[in-house]
């Protein structure tokens, strides 16, 4: 799953910050990208991957 955070357009470092950390939050398994153009952070991308416990059979 992909999801694309709100517009950081004419936010301040501190918004930012707040932003990816928010993005870095209770997420264990995944990626948090960060895409920069001309030297400003224009888009959040939060991926996390949810990994499946194979179900084990118990003898009765």
């Amino acid at each position: 799953m992909s999801v694309t955070l709100r517009s950081l357009e004419g936010q301040d470092e501190a918004s930012i910050l707040r932003e990816i950390q928010a993005a870095l939050h209770n997420l264990r398994f995944g990626a948090v990208e960060i895409t920069v153009h001309n030297g400003q952070v224009v888009q959040i991308e939060r991926k996390e991957k949810f990994r499946l416990q194979p179900q084990t059979n118990k003898p009765a």
